[in-house]
């Protein structure tokens, strides 16, 4: 698990899922010494662009994931790629239905255009399946037959071979993905919820405790945080509990290495 040395904190991140520029930086000065990245998705994104990026890093909101989901022809996605160079994100994802040659384009279009500008290079990640999907829709409204454990470690495998770093799933398949993709492939997990919470349009969950102890490096959390009475508690709370699911696999694993 390449994000084992960091703490909790470092590992989650705050989806701004949010409806305009000011309510995100008002998100931004709450929350940037609480979690580790900022997610910027598409509603967000549409609305204010790379300007709020930037705003993000301006204010000392720190690292930001960049959450579009490019799916586009190769050529196109390289040139959404080589723009996302420009903005100073860390992570970025394309959807690995989009295929082998559109994945390749992005992975190239990273390295060579952050090598060109001389700026870091966002870390490339592919979306799997959609944590709203379970087998019936996926086989009705998507066509795919397998299930969606399965078709996420087919997409998972295809897209480290074209050059993604890491994948985003659900946390029903992180231990699948890690035992396919082995110990160094990046996995970020969304649909986590407290025990005992509403899925609300996630159907396939865990609680961060559980999401960690299976292998994730990263978790995506948005509404148990920003629904919260208190948000800041809730996020300290959430990092408490991946802490402690990070403490007990440091544990296990420094037993493991005095056996040896």
């Amino acid at each position: 698990m390449q994000a084992t040395t960091q703490n909790a904190k470092s590992r989650l991140m705050l989806a701004l899922d949010v409806d305009s520029r000011e309510k995100a930086e008002e998100w931004v000065h709450k929350m940037k010494l609480n979690v580790g990245y900022f997610k910027v998705g598409l509603q967000l994104f549409t609305l204010a662009g790379g300007e709020l990026v930037r705003s993000i890093r301006a204010r000392g909101g720190g690292r930001i994931f960049l959450d579009v989901k490019y799916h586009d022809i190769p050529n196109t996605v390289a040139k959404a790629c080589e723009s996302c160079c420009t903005m100073g994100i860390d992570f970025v994802n394309v959807h690995a239905l989009g295929g082998k040659a559109m994945i390749k384009a992005a992975a190239q279009s990273l390295k060579e255009s952050s090598t060109r500008m001389r700026v870091h290079k966002p870390v490339l990640l592919a979306v799997t399946i959609l944590t709203s999907h379970d087998s019936k829709s996926l086989r009705e409204d998507v066509g795919l037959r397998g299930s969606p454990d399965k078709e996420v470690v087919r997409l998972a495998k295809m897209a480290k071979a074209a050059g993604a770093e890491g994948v985003v799933c659900s946390p029903r398949e992180i231990r699948a993905v890690r035992k396919a993709c082995g110990p160094d492939f990046l996995i970020v997990t969304p649909g986590i919820r407290q025990a005992g919470a509403e899925k609300q349009d996630q159907k396939r969950t865990l609680t961060a405790g559980q999401a960690i102890a299976k292998g994730a490096d990263y978790l995506v959390v948005g509404r148990p945080i920003m629904g919260a009475q208190d948000p800041v508690d809730a996020a300290r709370n959430i990092a408490a509990e991946m802490q402690v699911a990070l403490d007990k696999i440091e544990r296990i694993s420094s037993r493991k290495r005095k056996k040896k």
